[in-house]
């Protein structure tokens, strides 16, 4: 407040400032111990977290997020000679990379492809795709020798294709089991030129179709001729017939119950790959192969297959 100036003077009254203060007694005391129970809550949370990913996890599992959240490991790479090659600083031989030898603990896995060859087909143990590719290569080996049994029985029965016994093959190859249906001088399996199967040929695909009908192998079809020309080229060659004659035979099985899904591959290779080399034009070299294939995924076993002796 200002005070009265004195009478008689000039001067300006002086001014007075009062701060009173007012003690609060109901205010706030402070929040120190919610930030403290909310850390004690989050802790607690993440013991519980912890608690249950240590009983919902294998052993592997929790190494391996042991090995994420260690530094050391990152460390040891970085200062390790080679750190910037194939293995980013790791030897075969390290006691905490990969295990080759008893006794050894590591923290990763090598699998060495059986062969060396790399790719999918890797593991030889119970579950290994390679010994599953060799149980299945010998159960198609042994089922391949039953349809040859078979059909062989097949056609002594029918007495309308008896004869054509001499004109059929049974070859095992590195792609599966192959049956030849053979010309000769004295029998075509086409009527000549054309690709209209004859009655007993019609009647032996139908028996073959009968006999492959249960297994599970896909099948290749190739026509083959002999090097003998056309007239005109343009109206029929060897590449045409021998195409169509593959085709004519897979209408046959697929009438006989194959269905579309089992045929793999339909081709005609002409003359290209004669039976008798020396003579192109011998009789023989018209031929039909219809190839049993093996299983896919037992390329493992392909190429150790020894060929069945030809009738």
């Amino acid at each position: 407040m200002a005070a009265r100036a004195p009478h008689g003077t000039n001067q300006p009254p002086k001014i007075i400032v009062k701060k009173i203060y007012i003690e609060g007694h109901g205010g706030h005391h402070g929040g120190a111990w919610k930030v403290a129970y909310a850390d004690f809550v989050t802790a607690m949370m993440a013991f519980f977290l912890l608690m249950w990913l240590l009983g919902a996890t294998t052993e592997a599992q929790r190494k391996a997020l042991a090995d994420y959240f260690a530094p050391t490991l990152i460390e040891l790479k970085q200062k390790s000679a080679g750190s910037y090659g194939p293995f980013g600083g790791a030897s075969l031989t390290d006691v905490d990379n990969y295990p080759n030898r008893a006794g050894q603990t590591g923290t990763r896995a090598l699998t060495v492809p059986a062969g060396a060859e790399g790719g999918a087909q890797v593991g030889t143990g119970e579950k290994g795709t390679l010994k599953d590719q060799a149980a299945l290569n010998a159960q198609d080996r042994r089922n391949f020798s039953k349809l040859r049994q078979q059909l062989e029985q097949r056609m002594k029965a029918n007495g309308s294709i008896t004869k054509l016994g001499k004109h059929v093959r049974f070859v095992e190859t590195s792609e599966g089991l192959r049956i030849d249906l053979v010309d000769n001088a004295d029998y075509s399996m086409f009527d000549l030129g054309t690709t209209a199967l004859v009655g007993e040929a019609d009647q032996l695909i139908g028996e073959i179709a009968a006999s492959i009908g249960t297994m599970e192998n896909a099948i290749m079809i190739r026509g083959h001729t002999d090097s003998l020309g056309y007239g005109n080229p343009l109206d029929m060659n060897n590449w045409m017939l021998s195409s169509g004659r593959a085709e004519a035979t897979r209408r046959r099985l697929a009438a006989g119950g194959l269905p579309d899904a089992r045929f793999e591959r339909i081709e005609g290779v002409a003359d290209r790959e004669p039976m008798v080399a020396k003579d192109p034009t011998d009789p023989r070299n018209r031929r039909v192969a219809i190839t049993l294939l093996y299983r896919k995924g037992e390329a493992g076993g392909r190429g150790a297959m020894t060929r069945l002796a030809s009738r």
